[in-house]
């Protein structure tokens, strides 16, 4: 006979791994849940960058199994009046600060439940003002690993009354010859991850990606370039990039997040 595994507990914070934070919240988490299993997302988001975040964890819920517990902790707000949120889906539970961190939960999931996480019972007896990824979030992750009620952390809210944030788009002004959107952040490699989606480009079409100064190609892969040489190409999350071959193109063509692109075809 096979015992069911505990449910994932997936972290994603901008946090950072110099510090002792992440540590911290999975030593909450396995003080209650012994058994969780538990994945470190990512911690590096930029400092304090709620639309990255949301980019980031909605690009990547997918791969995770049904009854995943997500705690998304990128909240400049903590300590203020902002609500602490459990969202539950039909797949996942997401428990985050409810300042935008779950726009693209809400976009993207169908949501069947969402409380305001109140219930003191769940959290960590002495709260900082400011760590509630610590005193908050990593205790109700763990009480519910453990077995918890989602309907037992709050009381129930309208999915209208969460709050939303406006993220980077991806437009057409001339019946789709040509597409705006934004850089949205930067990887490990220096890669430029945009908000131009490469589902509405015409694939039968030679596509040219505009930044800053910059003119690329829209490539299959950073083969089709020199070494040292900028491109453009489709990521692993089905937006458009930008990189240099084998090079670091944030640094090598001084692009920032925010900063705007264009797709046109030749």
């Amino acid at each position: 006979m096979h015992t069911a595994l505990p449910p994932a507990v997936v972290l994603m914070t901008d946090f950072g791994l110099s510090d002792t934070y992440v540590g911290q919240m999975k030593g909450v988490i396995l003080s209650l849940a012994p058994a969780a299993r538990i994945i470190d997302l990512t911690h590096a988001v930029t400092a304090q960058n709620i639309a990255q975040g949301t980019f980031l964890l909605g690009k990547s819920t997918p791969y995770f199994p049904d009854g995943t517990i997500f705690v998304a902790v990128v909240d400049p707000g903590v300590g203020t009046s902002r609500k602490a949120i459990a969202v539950e889906t039909a797949r996942h539970i997401f428990l985050a600060p409810d300042n935008g961190l779950l726009t693209s939960i809400f976009q993207g999931e169908e949501v069947t439940h969402c409380v305001t996480i109140t219930n003191e019972r769940y959290m960590l007896p002495s709260r900082s003002s400011t760590f509630h990824g610590r005193d908050v979030f990593s205790p109700v992750a763990g009480h519910l690993a453990s077995g918890v009620a989602f309907e037992e952390l709050g009381p129930e809210i309208e999915l209208a009354e969460c709050t939303r944030i406006s993220l980077p788009g991806c437009q057409s002004r001339d019946n789709g010859a040509s597409w705006e959107g934004a850089i949205i952040c930067t990887d490990h490699f220096g890669n430029l991850v945009t908000s131009l989606d490469s589902e509405v480009l015409d694939r039968s079409k030679q596509w040219l990606i505009s930044a800053g100064k910059e003119r690329l190609p829209l490539c299959r892969t950073y083969g089709e370039v020199a070494d040292q040489q900028p491109l453009a190409y489709t990521g692993s999350s089905g937006m458009i990039e930008i990189a240099i071959r084998n090079g670091n193109a944030a640094k090598m063509l001084g692009l920032n997040d925010g900063e705007p692109v264009r797709a046109f075809f030749r």
